[in-house]
């Protein structure tokens, strides 16, 4: 047997890719630039790999294995690991590609069941967002992201897939879509749970509006969940909420931000402003002594004081 955490060259054919790689998708585009490097500078960084009877796996490298051998290169340099445990595997490139390199979220989301089935019978519980957080490398945002991907229908897991093989600049329904969409459904739900009676047709309508411009910026679900909780933010009518809801998920050409204006856009405006006005009286009320002396400071109250008079008399002048 050969010596383990050892450099080695490796013969490229007795090497083949690991199953549990979360990464699925490589870009021709990204592939050809490495293909580039290669073919000038050869391989600069080593391959991972552990030994599995008379071959190997990759822990790490497959795209630089790809490259060599489309290269028709005889060997690549390869750091030899001892054979890790599945879950063992899963969380090495997990760890790896955390730091180095950001893989498609989708990517994760298609392995993180696997990692918490595992972790699971390891732990004899299920883990919880911390301990996985930790034991995989992802920050607690970006499990949760991967948890919303994991519950969509297989239609739309699909779209997903069709266009992670697509370069990034020509993707349309990206992952970021489809994540910004079921969160603002979810808070629908928590609001208004008998509201959407078929979810996929108002996702399929959604979908449309986007695709036809009608939607045309992935911030505007937000607004969708400002329009679910305006009875409680701004105290507005729970059934004008409703129905304009319903128009935003409706087959027809109105789009989310037309109808967020036309109802409690306004009133979202005014809450801002008032806070914003009272964080001010917040902040001249804790000025120091020094501070209400400075020039700077009494000049911008004296501005301040003759703009609120203004607008005063102009009120008790109606």
């Amino acid at each position: 047997m050969e010596a383990k955490n050892k450099l080695r060259d490796i013969p490229v054919e007795r090497i083949g890719p690991n199953p549990d790689n979360p990464r699925i998708y490589f870009r021709q585009e990204e592939l050809d630039n490495l293909l580039i490097s290669v073919k000038k500078h050869g391989i600069q960084v080593p391959i991972s790999v552990y030994q599995d009877r008379d071959n190997y796996v990759i822990i790490d490298g497959e795209r630089r294995w790809r490259t060599s051998k489309k290269l028709n290169l005889k060997t690549i340099p390869a750091i030899i690991q001892p054979k890790p445990s599945e879950l063992e595997n899963l969380l090495m490139m997990f760890n790896i590609h955390s730091l180095r390199e950001q893989w498609d979220l989708f990517t994760i989301a298609n392995k993180i069941t696997k990692v918490i089935d595992l972790l699971t019978r390891n732990l004899n519980k299920v883990p919880n967002e911390i301990e996985l957080s930790e034991y995989t490398g992802l920050n607690r945002s970006t499990i949760r992201r991967c948890k919303l991907l994991i519950e969509l229908p297989d239609k739309y897991k699909e779209a997903i897939k069709r266009e992670l093989e697509i370069p990034k600049s020509k993707q349309k329904l990206t992952e970021d879509f489809f994540i910004e969409m079921e969160n603002s459904l979810k808070t629908v739900r928590r609001n208004f749970p008998q509201l959407i009676e078929d979810v996929d047709d108002v996702r399929d309508n959604l979908i449309s509006k986007y695709r036809k411009g009608i939607i045309r910026n992935l911030v505007d679900f937000r607004q969708i969940g400002k329009l679910a909780t305006a009875h409680k933010n701004v105290q507005y009518e729970p059934e004008k909420s409703r129905r304009a809801l319903l128009k935003v998920f409706g087959d027809n050409h109105s789009s989310i931000v037309d109808v967020y204006n036309s109802t409690v856009g306004n009133l979202y405006t005014e809450k801002r402003f008032i806070s914003s006005i009272e964080n001010t009286i917040s902040q001249i009320e804790n000025l120091s002594d020094n501070e209400r002396k400075d020039v700077d400071v009494i000049d911008a109250l004296k501005r301040l004081r003759s703009l609120i008079n203004q607008i005063l008399d102009e009120y008790e002048s109606i």
